[in-house]
């Protein structure tokens, strides 16, 4: 069983999903940085690439975002990317064209320096169906049993979306939470998206290009559509205001996860019963210890994310063999958490520690996978290559936890580390003997760091007199506390 726990405030939203009194997942949300998947607006062509076989469209954002082929809705086409006469898309510049007005919606958020990533095939998600309005499909989750009853299920739904009563036409998927639905329900949501979609197309045709047209619920409105499953005991919010909110929206929307909610109103702070605040410091460090005494060590880089699983202090089995199995074993459980945890995505290279024996090898792969299964975001995986790591892509559809809450060090500029204070000293003498040949003033002044000052005094002082010397000018230095350790000043007194 698992609980959410809500913790509002007027500045963000924060939630995290706990399975045995261990966070699993966590969700932040910003009020003024809000997400941008799931929106609808009116784009204009900005400019079309065709050696990309992509275009940029201005949707009213600091950076333009990003339109590929295959995301292209086409007459014709049976499914994204794939034109149903000629098997493939056509190009691009026969597509679109500079200064065209198309509704587009986010499927990506800004990553980095990437702009959002859009789609000209809509779809409006509800209770139970997402909406493709200009489609005629009628699709089933893949998380939804057997194949008879998925078949009843699109019976059911063929039915209901020929039905006059709820008027229109478009494709529906039917979401998870869709496999006990009464007809009643499902034609409701139906009725609701179509006019949901009737809207946003009037809207679209009196909006200039920028505008937003629809914006996806909020994220305590997500909770309840997204985040709640047959394992969800309790849904604890620390605000009545949002907690009334909540309610009115679950009522409407996801009668069945109303009786859930809970206003909490004890006086700690409703993080503080799992200290969660604290497994959110942890999710932001590069190394996760295992309980074992093994532990992990996390890089993100702009590519691709590694996880390094190292023994530490585990000795604990009977022979060296067994020791790495346990500990690739306990790490295959703690990186199906921290990927979760962290909403980490893209391309994902995992080295265990080598096993020679191919049965354990086997043995953690099916526990990754196993822990893996879990997780709400589209993941693929291999086994191991030949140089013994494991690839596996998880979908990345919004930043990562580290980018919402950090931001790169003004000091190392993102690298994880900066030059020893020797380097810095020689970098000072060669810019004191530089400026020496092009001025010449009474004396040379260096302010830098304590660590800096204090080695050119000590350790580097005969090469600084002898400096002096050469140049026939006295140098004096100035240790200032606020200096970044590679940062100096030479001043011309």
């Amino acid at each position: 069983m698992q609980d959410i726990l809500v913790n509002w405030s007027p500045q963000e939203t924060r939630v995290a999903i706990v399975e045995h009194g261990a966070v699993q997942e966590l969700h932040v949300e910003r009020t003024l940085e809000r997400g941008l998947v799931g929106n609808i607006y009116a784009g204009k062509v900005a400019r079309v690439l065709p050696g990309m076989q992509s275009a940029f469209i201005d949707i009213g954002l600091e950076r333009a975002a990003f339109l590929h082929v295959a995301d292209v809705q086409v007459a014709g086409q049976t499914g994204r990317g794939h034109h149903a006469e000629t098997g493939t898309m056509p190009p691009i510049e026969k597509l679109v064209y500079e200064g065209q007005t198309l509704v587009v919606q986010v499927i990506k958020d800004p990553i980095g320096t990437k702009g959002a990533r859009l789609s000209t095939q809509v779809s409006v998600a509800g209770r139970l169906l997402v909406h493709l309005p200009q489609d005629d499909h009628i699709g089933i989750s893949q998380k939804i049993g057997s194949h008879e009853l998925r078949e009843q299920l699109r019976q059911r739904m063929g039915v209901l979306v020929g039905n006059r009563e709820t008027g229109g036409g478009g494709g529906f998927i039917l979401r998870t939470n869709a496999e006990d639905a009464t007809d009643d329900e499902l034609a409701e949501d139906i009725a609701y998206l179509r006019k949901t979609w009737t809207t946003i197309r009037a809207q679209a045709l009196k909006s200039p290009p920028g505008s937003l047209l629809h914006e996806d619920l909020n994220l305590v409105q997500r909770v309840l559509r997204d985040l709640v499953d047959e394992r969800t005991a309790t849904i604890r919010i620390d605000s009545r205001m949002q907690f009334d909110a909540l309610r009115s929206f679950g009522q409407q929307f996801t009668p069945s996860s109303v009786n859930r909610l809970q206003h909490y109103k004890g006086e700690r702070p409703i993080f503080d019963l799992f200290g969660i605040d604290q497994e959110i410091e942890k999710a932001l460090a590069r190394r996760v210890d295992l309980k074992s005494g093994g532990y992990l060590v996390v890089d993100q880089t702009e590519a691709l994310t590694t996880i390094d699983v190292n023994t530490g202090g585990y000795v604990g089995a009977r022979n060296f063999d067994d020791t790495i199995f346990k500990t690739n074993l306990e790490a295959a459980q703690a990186i199906a958490r921290q990927l979760r945890l962290r909403n980490l995505g893209g391309i994902i290279i995992l080295d265990f520690i080598d096993m020679t024996r191919a049965d354990h090898q086997e043995q953690v792969v099916s526990e990754l996978r196993k822990q893996l299964a879990r997780d709400r975001t589209k993941i693929t995986i291999s086994g191991f290559t030949q140089l013994g790591l494991i690839e596996m892509t998880r979908k990345r559809t919004r930043e990562s936890l580290a980018h919402m809450l950090c931001q790169p060090c003004p000091t190392c500029g993102g690298r994880g580390q900066v030059k020893t204070p020797r380097s810095v000293c020689y970098d000072i003498l060669r810019e004191i003997l530089r400026e020496a040949r092009q001025f010449n003033p009474k004396e040379f002044r260096v302010i830098a760091c304590p660590s800096v000052i204090e080695m050119l005094l000590d350790e580097e002082s005969t090469h600084l007199a002898g400096l002096s010397d050469f140049i026939g000018k006295p140098i004096s230095l100035q240790a200032e506390a606020t200096v970044n350790p590679e940062q100096y000043d030479i001043v011309l007194m």
